[in-house]
């Protein structure tokens, strides 16, 4: 009788570890962790023995090992050796093919919330041999540890947790570009365009003269929609240089170019900066599904979502090159200036 009850416990701690095995691995290290910080008491409960990694599998492939070889153990001891073997490999068979393929139950995660806590107390204070046998099988197996990145989120989270780092050897302008770098293709058109009501346009018929400048430098950009007799009807754009070298005189039909592109106002900035490369202009006119003109977006949106910040230097400050000039010599001598050692202070 102790017999045949011996044999049934190992058999339920071979196929409870296997399902707590599986409970543990169903759902990734960092998605469990996310699920933990977002207020899942489960996936904390569950993060607590998955965070060990390989220390987690070596213990439980241990236990899955001991127990099934104690059942086939005390099963030789009541029936043939044959049969014991064919016991024990239906038990493997019934534990290894079937189980895992099956989805996590709620028995399995009831002893998950139960078994856990222990589990955790064991791997704790058997991290120190768990962890050595662990560092010997990725050193002589060549085992490959998934860095636990899996999504995008995964490495922006990495990023935010890299500002915090102690041996932290990158800038916070360099995080936010890569961070930006990573995001910017989430955000649509319609996210940083500018509107159509305050997008500045000229008319084919506007005469060229000082007038047009000013009120062309004021709108703060370098590139305007030129249209003819209606707002709607684009023909054309403006650039800043071509308007500079042309001097007074003259309508703006003389200057323009005639090359219109248009982009939708839901397509992503991934798309769109695509396009920008593709056609090397760096305006577009953003329309709706109605193909009404909603915006404009230049290459200089999306950049500035990528870099994190308007593209607005010093130098946009000044109108006169001589004060730029004076700007790159005070920062060439202060970069002269050799720096104050101890032996100089007084």
């Amino acid at each position: 009788m102790l017999k045949f009850l011996a044999i049934i416990v190992l058999a339920v701690i071979t196929l409870l570890a296997i399902a707590l095995q599986k409970a543990y691995t169903n759902i990734p290290r960092t998605e469990l962790k996310r699920r933990a910080q977002r207020g899942d008491q489960f996936a904390d409960l569950l993060y607590r023995a998955a965070s060990y990694g390989l220390s987690l599998q070596i213990f439980m492939w241990a236990i899955i090992g001991l127990s099934a070889a104690g059942f086939f153990v005390m099963l030789t001891l009541s029936v043939p050796g044959w049969l014991a073997l064919l016991g024990s490999l239906a038990l493997l068979w019934f534990g290894f093919a079937w189980l895992p393929n099956t989805r996590v139950s709620k028995l399995s995660n009831l002893a998950a919330r139960f078994l856990t806590p222990p589990i955790a107390w064991l791997l704790d204070h058997l991290y120190p041999l768990l962890n050595r046998i662990a560092h010997l099988l990725r050193k002589h197996t060549h085992i490959k540890v998934h860095s636990g990145l899996y999504e995008k989120e995964d490495l922006l989270a990495l990023l935010d947790r890299q500002t915090s780092q102690a041996g932290n050897r990158l800038s916070a302008e360099e995080l936010r570009i890569a961070a930006g770098a990573l995001t910017f293709g989430d955000k649509l058109v319609r996210d940083v365009m500018t509107p159509r009501r305050i997008v500045k346009s000229v008319a084919t018929t506007d005469a060229m003269g000082p007038h047009l400048m000013d009120e062309l430098h004021a709108s703060g950009h370098s590139r305007w929609p030129v249209y003819q007799d209606k707002p709607d009807n684009i023909v054309g754009m403006l650039y800043a240089r071509d308007l500079m070298s042309a001097g007074n005189g003259g309508q703006v039909r003389d200057l323009m170019k005639k090359h219109v592109y248009y982009v939708h106002e839901e397509q992503s900035l991934s798309q769109v900066l695509g396009a920008f490369l593709k056609t090397k202009h760096h305006l577009f006119i953003v329309v709706n599904a109605f193909e009404e003109i909603v915006g404009i977006i230049t290459i200089e949106d999306i950049l500035e979502q990528i870099l994190g910040k308007p593209i607005v230097d010093e130098f946009d400050k000044y109108d006169d090159m001589r004060a730029v000039a004076a700007l790159g010599a005070k920062a060439e001598h202060k970069n002269q200036v050799p720096e104050e050692t101890s032996a100089d202070k007084p």
